[in-house]
């Protein structure tokens, strides 16, 4: 079963400071459609969802008990969204040998409103430290669409390894991993670069 964590937050020089909270279903979802259904988000699958769609889908994760999504925040607006769920419980799960400390994660970046270098990595590596602070988690588990060659490139750069194409029943997807050490490498190559 999924823990829900605590509220996460950090500085980062030059962005400001990121935070992620739990997600509220009756202040967050109007937000949270206004991203998913940008043309951006055609990865996320909700391009044509309505509202009471996206509350559904959530209220489905919040009652889950193995998937939990985050709000995360950019000096104190909403700016993406984070989902870290149980791959045993998953569909991916039946794609590999899922171990003991691996967890699942999905993110969404919202649409800049004024853009700022860097600003996905650093929420890249907000997500990673907040799961990596779980002192139960070895591995982070993605399984972005084969198309999405940005993110795939993003999380390479975080260190995440690709393992195998895969498919699932929304997608063909690279399974992807990344473990505590990886991910330490990859910031102390990013901090160098």
């Amino acid at each position: 079963m999924t823990r829900a964590l605590p509220a996460f937050r950090r500085f980062v020089a030059g962005v400001g400071t990121l935070s992620l909270r739990p997600f509220d279903l009756t202040e967050d979802v109007t937000t949270l459609h206004g991203w998913v259904t940008h043309p951006y988000a055609r990865y996320w699958g909700l391009l044509t969802a309505s509202v009471d769609d996206v509350y559904a889908e959530y209220l489905r994760i919040e009652r889950s008990g193995h998937h939990c999504a985050f709000l995360g925040e950019h000096d104190g607006r909403p700016a993406f969204l984070m989902e870290r769920y149980e791959p045993s419980y998953d569909a991916v799960g039946g794609t590999y040998d899922v171990a003991p400390g691996d967890i699942g994660m999905h993110v969404l970046v919202a649409p800049p409103v004024v853009p700022i270098a860097g600003f996905t990595g650093a929420v890249f590596e907000t997500i990673l430290d907040s799961l990596f602070s779980d002192p139960l988690v070895d591995r982070v588990v993605v399984e972005p669409d084969v198309r999405n060659v940005k993110v795939q490139a993003l999380n390479e750069r975080m260190g995440f390894r690709k393992h195998s194409v895969v498919d699932l029943p929304d997608k063909r997807a690279w399974l992807s991993f990344c473990t505590r050490d990886q991910y330490a490498e990859a910031t102390r190559m990013n901090e160098a670069g």
